[in-house]
């Protein structure tokens, strides 16, 4: 099954790249394209239908995926993948969840292709993100810490997702940069499903990763088309169900479960970066007396830009602070608690010196920060 689940990259890269293509033409013909000015630094206008191609190339495999479940006869899945056989029940218990999942990123999808065309402002798109997660966490139990009852459990799983989702909106700023960091998170968080035989999330990450890499191709620096709210708002929620949704212990027959809570932590070590930016550009906002939702020129990669870096060395360094920050979340459930905490230490020591390197330049003389 982990030789099928990776097959799946090249399965939605062969989709979406093809599918970007089209999209970058298809905006270019109906004038579908994200013009400069205010808080936009490309000089000329670019297509932003990017995507649509990322949706499709995720959810159509995944639609296949469950019609054949359902409709091809179990010796046909015994000659073309005779390990999926056993996992059929599990795909057939779990169709609801999954057209779930499908139907909150469509609805997510549809909102933000209209937002990239017609500016809805913040509050409707919040209202569908705060819908799509309940209906979630509510009704099929994607939750987190339910030791602290249905409520808490309920309304924290809701705050991850909407919060998540708004983070990878919110690095959608710059040239490759929320597809690429995404794809780091999605990878790691596929490798931790790998190990843990959670085929179901393996799967989705497996084709998300395929499909930003095909958008890739034309969105890195300098980038011919842009993903929008039509991709942002769904690459964001995927990460933040498949990370509730993902097992983070591995527990022997009769191990005691909470022998290492510590793996509670995994999503936010590898989501460590973009919650990093989301929190930063926020208190950056609120500060100023402006609202968090509104669009500006204060990101992270913004600032890293002003300190002096090129746009496409400021994506590759954030890049790389992701990696360097998520790789640990890879292990976090899997070590003693003294390893934990050197892990969690690392996290917090690579956001320090970020925040402190962000800080402006003391004068000639002058030893403070």
């Amino acid at each position: 099954m982990t030789i099928a689940c990776l097959l799946l990259i090249p399965l939605a890269f062969a989709l979406s790249l093809p599918l970007t293509w089209l999209c970058r033409g298809a905006a270019h013909r109906m004038g579908h394209l994200d013009k400069p000015g205010e808080h936009k630094q490309h000089a000329r206008p670019i297509p932003v239908t990017g995507g649509v191609a990322i949706f499709w190339a995720t959810l159509a495999p995944m639609l296949v995926g469950l019609a054949c479940a359902w409709w091809l006869p179990k010796e046909t899945w015994a000659r073309l993948l005779p390990e999926a056989v056993d996992h059929l029940p599990y795909v057939h218990e779990h169709t609801a969840l999954a057209l779930t999942l499908i139907g909150a990123l469509a609805a997510l999808h549809v909102v933000g292709v209209i937002d990239d065309r017609k500016h809805l402002g913040p509050f409707g798109k919040l209202v569908v993100q705060l819908l799509a997660a309940a209906a979630l966490a509510v009704f099929f139990r994607v939750r987190v810490l339910e030791a602290l009852g249905p409520a808490v459990s309920v309304a924290l799983a809701v705050l991850w997702i909407v919060a998540i989702t708004n983070a990878f909106n919110f690095l959608d700023n710059m040239d490759g940069l929320s597809a690429g960091i995404a794809t780091i998170c999605a990878a790691i968080m596929l490798a931790i499903a790998l190990m843990g035989a959670q085929w179901f999330v393996a799967a989705t990450l497996a084709l998300l990763i395929g499909a930003m890499l095909g958008f890739l191709v034309f969105n890195f620096p300098p980038a011919s088309i842009f993903m929008g709210d039509g991709g942002s708002l769904v690459i964001g929620f995927v990460l933040a169900f498949c990370a509730l949704r993902l097992t983070y212990v591995e527990l022997e027959p009769g191990a005691v479960a909470q022998a290492r809570w510590w793996a509670v932590f995994t999503p936010i070590v590898v989501l460590a970066i973009p919650l990093y930016d989301l929190a930063s550009v926020t208190l950056i906002r609120l500060s100023q007396g402006r609202s968090p939702f509104r669009g500006d020129t204060q990101h992270f990669s913004h600032r890293l830009v002003r300190k002096g870096l090129s746009r496409r060395a400021a994506v590759v360094v954030i890049y790389a602070c992701t990696l360097a920050t998520g790789i640990g979340g890879i292990l976090l459930g899997r070590v003693p608690g003294w390893a934990a905490a050197l892990v969690v230490a690392q996290t917090g020591a690579v956001l320090v010196v970020l925040a402190l390197l962000e800080r402006k330049v003391p004068a000639a003389g002058n030893g403070e920060l």
